[in-house]
């Protein structure tokens, strides 16, 4: 599946294990949350890093307590319509601190990436090598935002606010 990281194209490191295949000996690894729940502490324990796909239906709190060995985890949009995976991508970030890669999957439409990026993903999988194009060029055409996210950019108010300090400093 066409990959976008950090608003360029990028080659999947990680490999979807289906539940109930083995597992390769080393190497980064996607699971189910299913999966990971049912067997987690042999999952953390292999070599390579690791990777949760975790459903917009259940609590991101059940993942907390291993946010910190998790390499990525992909939060799933069923539907362009069902937007729980942005509250997801927020509580990760913003409250839970996760510095990992995370992953948008299923339904990500090219009009809703510039959300998810603010939202706080930094990848993800697209249908379409087309939809990967235009996802990198989108990345790129926003740069002043009014809202505050966690994704780190300052708004436009703290810009200005910055700029009218800066130039009052100067005058000093």
């Amino acid at each position: 599946m066409p990959l976008v990281k950090n608003g360029k194209i990028a080659t999947d490191i990680f490999v979807h294990v289906p539940d109930g295949a083995e597992l390769p000996g080393d190497g980064a690894i996607l699971v189910s949350a299913a999966r990971f729940l049912e067997d987690r502490e042999a999952l953390l324990r292999r070599p390579g890093n690791l990777g949760v796909i975790w459903p917009n239906n259940r609590d991101v709190d059940d993942l907390v307590p291993w946010l910190d060995r998790l390499a990525a985890v992909a939060l799933v949009f069923p539907t362009f319509r069902d937007g729980r995976a942005y509250s997801q991508a927020r509580l990760l970030r913003e409250r839970h601190g996760y510095e990992g890669e995370l992953r948008a999957t299923g339904q990500v439409l090219r009009d809703q990436f510039v959300f998810m990026l603010r939202a706080g993903f930094d990848t993800l999988e697209a249908k379409k090598q087309s939809d990967v194009e235009a996802f990198a060029v989108t990345a790129k055409r926003y740069s002043v935002f009014y809202q505050p996210t966690g994704d780190g950019r300052l708004t436009a108010l703290n810009r200005r606010l910055q700029q009218r300090h800066s130039e009052s400093a100067a005058s000093e």
